[in-house]
Order: C-alpha cells, then structure tokens, then sequence
C-alpha cells in the first residue's frame, strides 16, 4: 500500500490487517499534531495516536506479542502503550 505522508517524510511503517501504521520525522512536523497515525486499506485515516504530553512527538514504535496493543516511545523520554484499535494511550512511563 502506499502511503503519501501528512506533513514529513515517513519514517517507519507497519502493514496490519486494519492498514499502515505511519510514523513520520518529527523535523517541521506541527507540534499540535501527533505524527503516528493508522492509515486505513481505502487510504483515510482510522486513528491518530496519542501523545503522553502534548509537546512531545514518537520516535519508534513496534507491535507488541499480544495483538492488541503497540509500544511508541518519544523524544521526552517515554515509554508508551497504546491500543492497535484505536490509538488511544493505555499507559506511559518516563525514563531517562
């Protein structure tokens, strides 16, 4: 599937049955956006996901064993969970 970015380059995209999840360089991405979003087989958007903190953009993201949820982490030094059907945060944590 091809997938045109939002506002970037795209960085990282993972193929499920729903679509294409997208992470796209954060560089002059706009800050009141989030740039990981789940891009739907008729080419719209299902989901964007989530940000722990509003100022913050996703760095990497990976599928998790369970088949329901993904990691995400950010450049503010979290780590996330979200759900793969929604997007929607479950839980976070701030390392350093």
């Amino acid at each position: 599937m091809n997938v045109v970015p939002l506002h970037t380059k795209i960085d990282k995209t993972i193929q499920i049955n729903a679509g294409v999840i997208v992470l796209e360089n954060s560089t002059g991405f706009p800050r009141n956006e989030t740039n990981l979003y789940l891009v739907g087989l008729d080419g719209k958007i299902i989901w964007k996901a989530e940000k722990p903190d509003p100022g913050t953009f996703f760095t990497r993201v990976k599928l998790n064993d369970d088949g329901l949820t993904f990691s995400a982490y950010t450049l503010n030094s979290h780590a996330c969970e979200l759900e793969l059907k929604s997007g929607k945060l479950i839980s976070f944590t701030t390392f350093r």
